[in-house]
């Protein structure tokens, strides 16, 4: 099915000279210490990566068995293990999300059912066909960064379905409520890149059942996990990176707050209600207005690649509130002239 570009993704909307709001990674840069142990370990990549210490630091941070864990090179990788290893009968994706599920479920040949949420309704989640044996479901979702309740995840659950929750923003919610991770008949994705400014590391983990782990495990290819990555994995999931991440996540709801705040200012509709570090706009002649931003100096994202999304959207990053001041001026001067 080829009517929506399922590969494109916010890293294709930046360019040189342009301010980026258009990728969901929250640091420019990773931190200090993080850096520092990268460095460090710079010496050791003459040996073959060595998972087991990250494994044993993903368990302990979300107390389940280290037999429940699997590391992966960033949480794209998962969605392409899920698809090598599993054998869907009725692969079912809930849309408007990441189109990287989809697009691994295609690539390894397997139909899709999608399940359109409505901005009518905020997003919410509603039911999927009963036959479904396998779901996906982001929380909070990209782009529309609706989180949804636990309640209604536990909900899908079905005996025979396997329920694949796409995490990758939730260190970014407070408290990290309505997480399913640990519960069975879930798989949940989680990726480190977003919060800690390392996309180009690649680092992420899957949490489900022994049975799915070792179905995964057994597809994916050898040493795919990067040593440096793996030493990524150990760092953030120590207990005083925990500590920042949740004051990154109370940071970053008051700088969203800001900006749906402008938006809405603006005339701009913000559909839903935002949780993630990013929101979607919904505005007439998105598109024109995107491409004037970019002569304004800002890449935004655009939304009409999501299946359940048209040419009405965008999606923006949440930064700063200096950044984003400079970023509604722009706004407003292109809306006054469209």
């Amino acid at each position: 099915m080829a009517d929506y570009d399922l590969w494109h993704h916010g890293d294709r909307e930046v360019g040189e000279g342009l301010v980026d709001l258009a990728v969901n990674v929250r640091l420019p840069t990773p931190p200090a210490w993080l850096r520092a142990e990268l460095a460090a370990a710079l010496d050791d990549l003459a040996a073959y990566p060595d998972v087991t210490a990250a494994v044993t630091a993903v368990a302990r941070r979300h107390g389940l068995p280290e037999s429940q864990v699997l590391v992966t090179s960033g949480a794209a990788e998962a969605f392409t293990l899920l698809a090598t290893a599993l054998r869907p009968a009725h692969a079912v994706v809930v849309h408007p999300q990441f189109t990287e599920p989809e697009a691994a479920l295609r690539a390894a040949g397997h139909p899709v059912h999608r399940v359109l949420l409505s901005d009518d309704d905020g997003f919410r989640l509603g039911s999927v066909p009963e036959e479904a044996d396998l779901v996906y479901v982001g929380n909070p979702t990209n782009p529309t960064s609706v989180l949804h309740p636990a309640a209604d995840l536990l909900a899908l659950r079905r005996p025979g379905r396997l329920v694949v929750v796409d995490e990758a923003f939730l260190d970014a919610v407070p408290g990290e409520t309505e997480s399913v991770a640990g519960q069975p008949g879930f798989a949940v994705l989680r990726s480190l890149t977003k919060t800690w400014g390392i996309a180009g590391l690649r680092a992420g983990y899957v949490l489900a059942e022994k049975s799915v782990v070792d179905s995964l495990r057994a597809v994916q290819p050898p040493w795919s996990v990067s040593s440096l990555a793996a030493v990524a994995v150990v760092a953030c999931c120590r207990p005083a990176a925990l500590e920042e991440a949740e004051k990154l996540a109370v940071s970053a709801e008051s700088d969203r707050e800001y900006l749906v705040s402008g938006l809405n200012a603006l005339g701009v509709e913000v559909p839903g209600e935002p949780r993630g570090p990013f929101v979607l706009a919904r505005l007439p002649g998105a598109d024109a207005v995107r491409e004037r931003l970019r002569e304004h100096g800002f890449a935004v994202r655009r939304g009409d690649t999501f299946p359940g999304l048209d040419s009405r959207y965008l999606r923006i990053a949440v930064r700063d509130r200096e950044t984003v001041d400079r970023f509604l001026a722009a706004l407003a001067e292109v809306l006054s002239s469209v």
